[in-house]
């Protein structure tokens, strides 16, 4: 006879502990209502993940722990629930605090269940706040014996890791006890590619260790990360038999006997996946930060068309203004194709011609500027008249200003700082260029061709000065795109780059701008990860410097 596990995705708000719990305690029933026997939800659900230096505060933990009293008391006190928090580590050495899952059955508080491994890689911190733990992982259900991990205690096998971060293996330590069933609460965050990854190492654990591996993931966005869920339970053949939606949150109650719960649909390609990310982070972030809407440029370009169309589909087309804002040197073709872009997103669009504004700046500067002639600096002025319109529409109105630079864009400073780059939050900031292409494409073959073709084949262009291209400044982005991931997420060399086959001078061109670039990646809005190695969080470089790379 098996057990009947409740899986838990939530979607929690990061500081909104009433709100998470009231979440949990109606997820906490509906499974019961369905015949679970155990629940089990998420890392740190009960606060929001990552909480950062909200840890800092004691009344906020404390908070945490009212909370968690009050859960206890309100759900079935005859189905146990393993809820994710944070607890006071009472040994007053080290850290003050655990990582923990909380055992709530009988309507109190009962064993708590520490992380014993702590991530301080990319973006992660957890050293910095939490103690490893040290104690027993397993306790009794109905004379079955359930092993507790939280997320990066999984990750440190030998198989599947071979260059160790850690000295220990917590799922080998818990061997002895002869688990039936290992849980896992995880916050672990989507990146492209990780999901096949998570399936093989979790299916080759449940194996090794020959139990129930039951793995439960945070859905959602919060800030710069998404959380893409699929909890599931792998049997201790290996076999994957229950996986939970992607992005979403979910109740899902698995039998481990009859090993039955249903796959959720799913698409692991990379365009597939890299929109439902920035779906779910821009609908989350907009949610969480109790937006009213959202504004955007629109160029008449594929990063305005691919931004616009996932703010569409995240927020609704009513909550979605798109503004036009037209120089002497747009084309008709880029007006054209930025409104019939509106029309087949049904969003709402706002035209403001920008040429007597620039008449106007280059009247101020005329003296200034006498006998020098025209360059980069006219181009930024022309977006900075851009950022400035777009702003003050964004705080009149109260909507967030979406920023549409792509990653390769990003790295390489093709970008006006305080001017495209002026907004609050940046969709496909962590996207190559090729990338928002093969996207765009994805997204006419799934949703009915929102992006007009001749957005998808026309040479890219800011449409600074007359028939500007792309790569008049930058290779081509096939190329580019592989340089700069070499780079950014294979951490090679100029050298090393070089000798996988690029121009030498090329490389040294693009690395060049790469670190050129840095003051203004420091400046930019926060924006969706969907790579190893984003911008941001996980990217950690100096700025006054010199790169002997």
């Amino acid at each position: 006879m098996g057990m009947k596990i409740g899986l838990l995705q939530m979607n929690p708000t990061v500081g909104d502990i009433a709100g998470n719990v009231r979440a949990m305690a109606q997820a906490h029933a509906e499974a019961v209502a369905a015949g679970a026997q155990l629940c089990v939800t998420s890392e740190l659900a009960v606060c929001g993940y990552p909480p950062k230096d909200l840890l800092l505060y004691r009344s906020f933990v404390a908070k945490v722990a009212a909370a968690v009293r009050e859960l206890a008391a309100a759900i079935d006190p005859g189905v146990p629930l393993l809820a994710g928090g944070v607890a006071v580590n009472p040994a007053g050495q080290g850290r003050p605090l655990y990582n923990c899952a909380f055992l709530l059955t009988g309507g109190a508080v009962g064993r708590i269940f520490g992380k014993t491994l702590l991530p301080t890689y990319d973006v992660f911190d957890e050293d910095r706040y939490f103690e490893p733990y040290a104690g027993l992982r397993t306790f009794d259900l109905n004379g079955r014996t359930v092993g507790v991990t939280i997320c990066e205690d999984i990750w440190n096998d030998k198989g599947f890791r071979p260059a160790r971060r850690y000295g220990r293996d917590p799922l080998e330590e818990l061997v002895p006890e002869r688990p039936e069933v290992v849980v896992n609460l995880s916050a672990s965050p989507f990146c492209l590619g990780k999901q096949s990854f998570r399936q093989s190492m979790l299916g080759g654990l449940a194996a090794k260790h020959r139990c129930h591996l039951i793995y439960v993931n945070q859905a959602g966005g919060n800030d710069d990360l998404v959380f893409d869920g699929r909890s599931a339970a792998y049997g201790p053949d290996g076999a994957l038999y229950a996986r939970c939606a992607p992005f979403a949150a979910e109740v899902r109650v698995i039998d481990t006997g009859e090993r039955s719960g249903g796959l959720a649909e799913d698409d692991f390609t990379p365009p597939a996946e890299t929109w439902a990310a920035l779906v779910a982070g821009t609908r989350d972030y907009v949610r969480k930060s109790c937006f009213s809407g959202v504004l955007l440029g629109l160029s008449g370009g594929i990063d305005s068309a691919l931004t616009a169309a996932v703010a569409a589909q995240a927020l609704g087309p009513e909550q979605v203004l798109g503004v036009l804002m037209p120089s002497p040197f747009s084309s008709q073709g880029s007006l054209d194709d930025s409104l019939e872009l509106a029309r087949r997103l049904n969003i709402r669009t706002l035209t403001l011609p920008i040429a007597p504004v620039m008449a106007a700046f280059e009247g101020a500067l005329a003296g200034a500027f006498a006998g020098l002639p025209r360059d980069v600096t006219e181009e930024n002025i022309q977006a900075r008249i851009r950022g400035n319109l777009l702003m003050a529409l964004s705080n009149k109105h109260r909507m967030l200003l979406l920023t549409t630079g792509n990653k390769s864009e990003l790295a390489v400073g093709y970008c006006t700082i305080y001017g495209d780059m002026s907004g609050g939050y940046a969709v496909i900031s962590d996207v190559p260029k090729t990338l928002v292409y093969a996207v765009s494409r994805h997204v006419n073959l799934v949703h009915g061709g929102p992006i007009p073709e001749a957005i998808i084949t026309k040479a890219p262009s800011a449409e600074l000065r007359p028939d500007q291209k792309d790569q008049d400044s930058l290779p081509p982005y096939e190329i580019l795109d592989e340089i700069l991931r070499l780079h950014i997420e294979d951490y090679r060399s100029a050298e090393e780059i070089a000798a996988a086959g690029f121009e030498p001078e090329t490389v040294a061109k693009v690395l060049k701008l790469v670190k050129g670039a840095e003051f203004k990646r420091w400046q930019a809005a926060p924006g969706i990860k969907i790579s190893e190695r984003a911008f941001g969080t996980g990217w950690r470089m100096p700025l006054a410097c010199v790169r002997p790379l």
